[in-house]
């Protein structure tokens, strides 16, 4: 079951990337051309997954708004991997001090807000857009990374080798860099795998609402609010975005916790 669910997700995860990529070179169709004669064809051979109520063809705006998924989670991920680690070693370097709850407190305020909302404010000052669903998706990932950079620095700095290296004279910093954060990689690879999935999850939310990427490019989540008068007239226009986000999520899910039973020695002793 393992290795079935480890192939799915690889192959699930490869095949949104494949997708981006070559939308980066071809598409079946211009997304950006009108077709109203063509407006809600069913699936066939023109147009493999029909069209949309303005004739464009469903597969290429698909493949254009996993480009624009993929860059809105990976930036987002990278925000908080970004800022949350940095400020997660510090609050584990300073356990107990002002430092550690000046972060600690800034996660919690962080968390009061969920993304929907902290992009509801990003966009009432700089407008709707991709660049600041990204924004607003990374601040929320930043107090999840930091509280787990936090909770498994908190529980190396009693080890031995971190005991050595202070003996050897090395400061807080340094051991952080050195020691803790080499031994927190595998944590961070899984956690960031999960985050991604939500941040594709999060930009489909926004772009739902009018927040994420505008017109005309392809979003997933703007598909699907477009498709929603349509769905008893012409369900394909809106079964196609939203099965492209569940697989996408349900990829990368079933991927990170394939890296989690292979990353974890826990579960490698287990099996």
């Amino acid at each position: 079951m393992r290795r079935t669910a480890a192939a799915i997700g690889v192959f699930l995860v490869a095949l949104l990337v494949v997708m981006a990529l070559l939308s980066l070179v071809w598409t079946p169709y211009d997304v950006t051309r009108l077709a109203i004669p063509d407006k809600l064809q069913t699936p066939g051979a023109a147009h493999w997954l029909g069209t949309d109520h303005f004739g464009r063809d469903i597969l290429s705006m698909l493949m254009v708004g996993a480009r624009t998924s993929i860059s809105v989670a990976l930036i987002a991920v990278g925000i908080g991997l970004g800022a949350g680690v940095p400020l997660g070693l510090l609050a584990a370097s300073g356990a107990g001090g002002w430092i550690d709850e000046a972060v600690m407190r800034f996660n919690d305020l962080v968390f009061a807000f969920p993304a929907l909302v902290i992009a509801i404010l990003i966009t009432a000052v700089y407008g709707p857009g991709a660049v600041n669903a990204m924004i607003a998706i990374g601040i929320f990932n930043v107090p999840v990374f930091a509280r787990l950079t936090r909770g498994a620095a908190l529980a190396l700095w009693p080890r031995e080798f971190v005991l050595a290296a202070r003996v050897a004279g090395k400061g807080s910093l340094r051991i952080s860099v050195e020691h803790i954060l080499p031994n927190l990689s595998n944590l961070l690879i899984v956690q960031s795998t999960i985050q991604f999935s939500l941040g594709i999850l999060a930009e489909a939310g926004l772009s739902y609402v009018g927040l994420g990427a505008q017109p005309p490019i392809p979003s997933w989540g703007r598909m699907l609010a477009e498709s929603q008068t349509l769905i008893t007239l012409s369900p394909h226009v809106a079964i196609f975005p939203g099965l492209a986000i569940v697989v996408s999520v349900l990829g990368l899910n079933l991927l990170g916790d394939t890296l989690r039973d292979k990353l974890d020695p826990r579960l490698t002793h287990e099996r």
